[in-house]
């Protein structure tokens, strides 16, 4: 104890030197005598150091968070709002704020550094906002209308197109400021659907609506796989036209293609397709809840809970300090392949899902 009493006393010792070091490099004094070369490459080490700092904070993911206590907090724990459909909407105005407000914000528009030098997040980020893209169009066209001929609602017709603002844009206006807007009206949205007294806000769990969606996500990871896949080169038959004889195409393409993603882009597409994953599984739990009936009714419940297991498999912890890119035997890992083949699986689940509330 007194060893360790002892190290402890030693250690603080040495941080109190090394603080009144600094404290003094940064004295107007010592600049005065260091003149203004010195004070200068001081001023852009510490400057480049701040950077770095604020560089890997910033490049950390958000963490996950429950769909159903956000949803409660939102609706300051009163379980009687908590009716169909407010979860998924919930969860979709979660998935924006976190886009918005995690530490360093925003970063895809910045111009500034260190985020102009930064392209992980920001592709995370993308990744992000194309799945609150598809679920605010869903809500639109398909969750918050009867039939094909009923009326839009109001507040997600302003939501939907907010979301596609473009994803760059710094200024005149700003990204941040339209997607503030689209989470503004599904809140509006949301404060409607959950009061008895409006009705004109409504929220349909049925098994056509959910099917729309999930074709969406389809496609979704469909691409997101190919990419993934790409990241070694591959030569693919080119099945454009199968499975329709009378199918054609507006120019000829080769019967054999090599595909193959670009070193550069690499980490790129694995981050964005990171980024998707978070956001639809944090969707697809929600989807558990406002479906629960439909899912049931179904027998579809395993399916659902088998593409959540797999989108969890997509966030599991990277170790490496880089995005590794080693061929499909090789000694090196190769982390392109990895999340290729759980997005490849849960999408083998959103198919099933698919067919199993198809039927009736």
């Amino acid at each position: 104890m007194n060893r360790i009493t002892e190290l402890g006393r030693r250690f603080s010792a040495w941080l109190q030197q090394i603080s009144l070091k600094v404290i003094k490099l940064y004295h107007p004094q010592t600049w005065k005598e260091k003149g203004l070369l010195w004070s200068s490459g001081l001023l852009l080490v510490t400057l480049v150091i701040i950077g770095i700092v604020l560089a890997v904070i910033w490049s950390r993911e958000p963490d996950p968070f429950d769909v159903r206590g956000n949803a409660l907090a939102m609706l300051n724990d009163d379980e009687s709002r908590l009716v169909t459909g407010a979860t998924t909407v919930t969860t979709t105005i979660r998935l924006a704020e976190t886009l918005l407000d995690k530490p360093g914000g925003y970063l895809s528009n910045d111009v500034t550094p260190p985020s102009i030098f930064l392209d992980n997040i920001p592709n995370w980020e993308f990744g992000v906002i194309v799945q609150i893209r598809d679920i605010s169009r869903a809500l639109r066209n398909d969750f918050s209308r009867s039939q094909s001929q009923s009326i839009e609602d109001k507040d997600l017709m302003v939501a939907e197109p907010q979301f596609n603002f473009d994803t760059y844009s710094w200024m005149f206006p700003p990204s941040e400021r339209e997607y503030r807007k689209g989470i503004k009206a599904l809140d509006n949205y949301l404060q409607r659907l959950t009061d008895a007294n409006q009705p004109d806000a409504q929220f349909y769990a049925r098994a056509d609506n959910i099917r729309e969606w999930l074709g969406i996500v389809e496609k979704r990871l469909g691409s997101l796989s190919q990419r993934l896949s790409a990241s070694v080169g591959q030569l693919r038959v080119n099945t454009d036209l199968a499975g329709d004889s009378a199918a054609t195409q507006s120019t000829s393409t080769n019967p054999n293609l090599y595909v193959k993603t670009p070193w550069l882009e690499i980490d790129d597409v694995f981050y964005e397709a990171r980024g998707s994953t978070w956001a639809l599984l944090h969707l697809m739990k929600a989807i558990e809840i406002d479906f629960d009936q439909v899912l049931a009714k179904k027998n579809a419940r395993a399916s659902l809970k088998q593409i959540i297991r797999e989108l969890e498999g997509t966030q599991e912890s990277l170790y490496s300090p880089v995005i590794l890119n080693g061929s499909g035997f090789g000694l090196v890992a190769n982390h392109s392949l990895v999340m290729a083949s759980y997005i490849s699986r849960a999408n083998a689940a959103v198919i099933d899902l698919r067919n199993l509330l198809e039927q009736g």
